[in-house]
């Protein structure tokens, strides 16, 4: 059924497509029968449930950040079966983002590239939003990141800004220093600025009264250098865990015509292409960072075997996003369920 709905929504502009399946989604929900009727078939159910800093995770497999930026579908989303959602990036104050068109499809290669750009309504207007409607027995995550026109130099007070104020309402943060769709953003990425990001955030006041465990996510693309440097600041700052990993600003190795991704312009990779990526940058991390820091692999998950290689990679969690628009609502529910499969087998 899926695949001939995804047909017809592939004949629609990626972001416009988007956004009705959402509002479509978030109207059956709504509807008493229609919950149901979501919750009954696509309840993932549980798969090596496991805890983490008071976080019980049911199984493995969210949501990553980027889908649901404002929270608006959350409650409708969880109802698809994950056992996680990030929501965000999100930035102090509202912002546009990139000009449209900025989210393209590559169905050869089952990828997306994006030049969204933080595109989001603040960080307070998601913050009252979850405060009212903050689905239970789920764990939520805050992506947080900076404005567009907030300088490097003070890229830590947008960064404080949304710690504070999203602190009551979400299980953990994770820090987005990234994404290769705000100027200069990567730059964050180097030690010493992302040292003082972490430590600002992990230190904080409002940690000693309800710790929020804090995570960053970090680029595909990183050199072996800038690997050992993450591995280092993890020591340094005590992070709680990393996300590994975002799109990425290669095109090798495409299936795509070269003069058709070209066309396409600037912006982050990620579904199938970006996996090998992903991976190398995971397995390395889990070679070098301490044991206590928690992994999430995130690039290229389709199938139980992509979930399978990432936790055998060393990550505990995963996220999925190009994927699910690909495989569709029963997703998650299709991994668990052969996950359990494989282990009886």
């Amino acid at each position: 059924m899926y695949p001939l709905i995804r047909r017809i929504l592939f004949t629609i502009p990626p972001e416009e497509a988007h956004h009705l399946t959402m509002s479509a989604l978030k109207a059956v929900y709504e509807w008493p029968i229609g919950r149901k009727l979501l919750e009954s078939n696509f309840n993932a159910g549980d798969y090596r449930p496991f805890e983490w800093k008071g976080l019980r995770f049911r199984h493995p497999v969210g949501l990553a950040a980027g889908f649901d930026k404002d929270g608006a579908y959350i409650n409708s989303l969880a109802a698809l079966g994950f056992s996680f959602i990030e929501v965000g990036t999100v930035t102090p104050l509202p912002q546009p983002g990139n000009d449209r068109p900025r989210l393209f499809r590559l169905p050869a290669d089952r990828a997306l590239i994006n030049r969204m750009g933080f595109n989001n309504e603040g960080v307070h207007a998601l913050r009252a939003r979850l405060a009212k409607h903050r689905p239970v027995n789920l764990v939520i995550g805050g992506n947080i990141g900076k404005n567009k026109d907030t300088p490097n130099e003070e890229a830590v007070n947008d960064y404080i800004n949304c710690f504070e104020t999203l602190h009551p309402v979400v299980d953990y943060f994770t820090v987005n220093v990234s994404s290769p769709n705000t100027q200069g953003l990567r730059a964050l990425q180097d030690k010493k600025p992302l040292e003082n990001i972490l430590h600002q955030l992990i230190r904080h006041p409002m940690q000693s009264v309800a710790y929020r465990p804090v995570l960053l996510k970090v680029a595909p693309d990183l050199t072996d250098g800038q690997i050992d440097d993450i591995a280092e600041v993890c020591r340094n700052t005590g992070l709680d865990g990393i996300v590994a990993t975002n799109t990425t600003i290669s095109r090798e190795g495409l299936a795509s015509p070269p003069s058709v991704v070209a066309r396409l312009g600037g912006g982050g990779l990620s579904g199938r292409p970006v996996r090998d990526l992903s991976d190398q940058v995971l397995k390395k991390l889990a070679l070098r960072v301490p044991q206590d820091v928690l992994l999430v692999g995130v690039g290229g998950i389709f199938t139980d075997a992509d979930v399978r290689r990432k936790l055998d990679l060393g990550a505990r969690l995963v996220q999925v996003y190009t994927g699910f628009v690909y495989e569709g609502p029963a997703m998650v529910r299709r991994i668990i369920s052969n996950l359990q499969k494989n282990d009886e087998n």
